[in-house]
């Protein structure tokens, strides 16, 4: 896991925000299909420790599981493939989706873990700093201390290096920021009892763009909907879309996909996606529906009905139509303007 840390530094401009950025780990399954490998930006990587006598380790990530009340031990590597020494802060965080689009993150050194980041036991040395060589690496042994009333179901959390030394200046409005690199190794962690998968679609909606001229050229949409796991278990979710317009006519049929995302329990994701040829003239209810492959009863619906009217062209069509009746008013009122007034009849003698 990469990521960027903000750091404050003092410029002649004042003192630089102190951003906080979650590093991305993208779409990967709980079981990697292929040979493991490491966390690593290139110059150095976090994994677990390989066995005894082993150059490289089997396993992309941490995997334990434990009751409540119990200890768990382990080891993560820091390899520093670089021609110079590094210095870490090294610490244990919890894991979140990204909002938008549903990325996996480790949250930032300035903020308190307080799932299974905060079950994690470092050695004292890193609350300062681990220095490891250049070509070398460095064992940081840690345990895992399950609290007595942890939850049953998916933990999820990381163990992070972040290298202390300033990599980078990004100027933001007045004050620069200082861009520092940290990389980090996921850790699973499951607390045996009742598994209750949840799975949830939600704020299902549709936003249109209609062409000048109706049916010359495309109608275009984005669906946008929010998933949210309200289980104890992580799921990997697939989705469904339809829609249906006037009397049950198919208008959008796509089957379910793999999103190639880990949604953490808990967590509430934003997604969108393109619909390239929408209705231009209809009324439609559009469905999205959610599951899980390792799940095969857990699913999900929600809908959102919108009607489909070619606007621009309605609103062009409208103001024509306002021009030519007045237009016709005011040629009728200079009509009859211009026209002479009516002589009355004499009065009769008597």
């Amino acid at each position: 896991m990469r990521t960027r840390t903000p750091i404050r530094i003092r410029t002649r401009t004042g003192t630089a925000l102190y951003g906080l950025l979650a590093g991305l780990l993208l779409g990967a399954g709980l079981l990697p299909a292929t040979t493991a490998t490491a966390a690593d930006n290139g110059t150095w990587g976090v994994f677990p420790t390989p066995a005894a006598g082993a150059a490289m380790t089997d396993r992309a990530y941490f995997f334990h599981q434990g009751a409540a009340g119990t200890t768990v031990q382990d080891s993560a590597t820091i390899l520093n493939s670089s021609d110079k020494e590094l210095t870490f802060r090294v610490f244990a965080t919890d894991a979140v989706n990204t909002p938008a689009g549903g990325a996996f993150a480790l949250l930032p050194v300035e903020t308190e873990p307080k799932g299974v980041g905060a079950w994690i036991g470092l050695p004292p040395e890193t609350a300062t700093t681990v220095t490891v060589p250049a070509k070398g690496r460095k064992d940081v042994p840690f345990t895992v201390k399950v609290p007595a009333d942890a939850t049953p179901g998916d933990h999820v959390g990381g163990i992070v290096a972040l290298n202390t030394a300033v990599e980078g200046v990004r100027q933001e409005g007045k004050v620069q920021v200082g861009v520092k690199r940290s990389v980090g190794a996921r850790l699973y962690f499951r607390v045996p009892g009742p598994v209750t998968p949840g799975l949830s679609v939600e704020d299902v909606r549709v936003d249109r763009s209609a062409p000048l001229l109706p049916w010359v050229k495309s109608a275009r949409a984005t669906v946008s909907y929010a998933l949210v796991n309200r289980g104890n278990v992580v799921v990997e979710p697939k989705v469904a879309l339809s829609a249906e317009g006037l009397f049950g006519r198919e208008v959008l049929s796509r089957p379910a996909r793999e999103l190639k995302l880990a949604l953490l329990p808990g967590q509430r994701i934003e997604l969108s996606e393109p619909w390239p040829d929408a209705p231009q003239l209809d009324r439609v209810t559009l469905t999205v529906t959610a599951g899980a492959a390792a799940y095969p009863d857990l699913t999900s619906q929600s809908s959102a009905d919108f009607v489909a009217v070619p606007w621009p062209a309605a609103g062009t069509a409208l103001i024509l139509t306002g021009a030519a009746l007045t237009f016709w008013a005011l040629r009728r009122r200079r009509a009859s303007e211009t026209d002479p007034a009516p002589i009355p009849d004499p009065a009769p003698i008597r």
